[in-house]
């Protein structure tokens, strides 16, 4: 008599590891690894401050080129302005 209860028993935990437990593993297991892939590499920490030193350079440039256009040539702005 024991086996037969030992199996209902051990069928029954299995249901509720199935309709409980092994789902709430599965949506917290995809969303921890949702969160960490969120997150950027070193290397691309590295290649974004990069390409924010890049930028920055270019504003430089067009900002000192727009102040060589103003001293030249005083109306440029209201020539080319698409706004």
């Amino acid at each position: 008599m024991v086996p037969a209860l030992f199996g209902a028993g051990a069928l029954v935990i299995a249901a509720l590891f199935v309709a409980i437990v092994l789902p709430v593993w599965i949506v917290s297991r995809f969303l921890s690894q949702w969160r960490s892939n969120r997150r950027l590499s070193g290397d691309d920490e590295k290649r974004m401050g990069e390409l924010w030193e890049v930028a920055n350079r270019m504003e430089n440039r067009v900002a000192n080129l727009e102040k060589i256009l103003d001293s030249e040539t005083p109306g440029w702005r209201n020539k080319h302005d698409r706004s």
